[in-house]
């Protein structure tokens, strides 16, 4: 396929509309339909350059960021959630799991 980098860009942003507008869907939504606009969705992420454009496509519209994040998860992980907010999550976690352990029935109470 023979497209220009506009072109390219193009299909992207209206690829991740539309999975955006299905993703929100209030009415039920075909499977099929569905299955097919993120599998061209994917192929045209899979060939985006990575550049200010993409993240400008990712950044507004969630469900497109989710599925380029799954496409890359076995590289870089969650590459697009936000460090902070995840650490922030996981401290929050593991302040409550110690205060829980503290107080827990039948368990000798642990020094702070």
């Amino acid at each position: 396929m023979n497209t220009t980098p506009v072109t390219a860009h193009m299909n992207l942003l209206v690829l991740a509309q539309m999975l955006e507008r299905l993703d929100r869907s209030a009415q039920a939504v075909d499977a099929e339909q569905y299955r097919t606009v993120a599998a061209r969705l994917a192929a045209e992420l899979e060939a985006a350059p990575r550049d200010a454009t993409l993240d400008g496509v990712l950044q507004a519209c969630p469900a497109a960021a989710q599925l380029y994040e799954n496409l890359n998860y076995r590289h870089a992980g969650l590459c697009r959630s936000p460090l902070d907010a995840a650490l922030g999550a996981e401290l929050a976690a593991r302040t409550a799991i110690d205060g829980a352990r503290r107080f827990a029935p039948g368990q000798p109470a642990q020094p702070a």
